[in-house]
């Protein structure tokens, strides 16, 4: 067996010096290598940039923030503040609120307004959390419940005016502004629904 050469033995016997670990979350270069390979930091063909792959394979609601039509979450506030102020009226004055629309005293218990109120609340509850939220189906949701809310306002208010045979101003006055906010409502939703064309 031959004998081992000087070289040799020192080199085995010389302690290897420390790994050193490249953390490449904190190198810059690696990381935009490794995104650029995944495919996410880029525009894709809706000009949306991703910052993950899943938000580039489920999609990024938060994108449709800075296409919002022009005094969207101003409406939703004024929905949220006058369903409120609706809300609690019935609330605490429901023969008031009653008579003010229908202008007849309320014959039977005030209950069915004090739920009335008590609906009222719970929409403006979802008015609230709308002006807040950035994602699109939440503001669709809120913008198609309202709509909800004012057509079948109108149709019960026009079938209970109908069988009263009455038509005082109050409740005039209160279907023009339910036709008047289901139409600013709907038109919110509906350019909110729609998809920004590229030139």
């Amino acid at each position: 067996m031959e004998a081992l050469s000087p070289s040799v033995c020192t080199m085995a016997s010389k302690p290897h010096p420390p790994l050193m670990k490249k953390h490449s979350q904190t190198d810059l270069i690696s990381r935009l290598k490794s995104r650029k390979i995944l495919g996410v930091g880029g525009e894709d063909d809706d000009g949306e940039v991703h910052r993950s792959k899943i938000s580039q394979m489920l999609g990024n609601e938060i994108k449709f923030a800075g296409r919002e039509p022009v005094g969207l979450r101003a409406w939703i506030l004024i929905s949220a503040v006058g369903f409120t102020v609706m809300a609690l009226m019935a609330l605490v004055f429901p023969n008031q609120l009653y008579e003010l629309v229908f202008e007849e005293e309320l014959s039977t218990t005030s209950l069915s307004v004090r739920l009335y109120g008590g609906a009222l609340l719970s929409l403006s509850l979802i008015m609230w959390n709308g002006i807040y939220t950035t994602e699109k189906i939440v503001i669709q949701w809120t913008l198609l419940s309202e709509a909800c809310y004012f057509a079948v306002q109108f149709l019960v208010t026009s079938v209970t005016l109908l069988e009263l045979g009455m038509l005082p101003n109050a409740a005039i006055l209160l279907l023009l502004s339910r036709v008047l906010f289901l139409s600013v409502t709907m038109s919110y939703y509906y350019h909110f629904g729609r998809r920004v064309k590229k030139i």
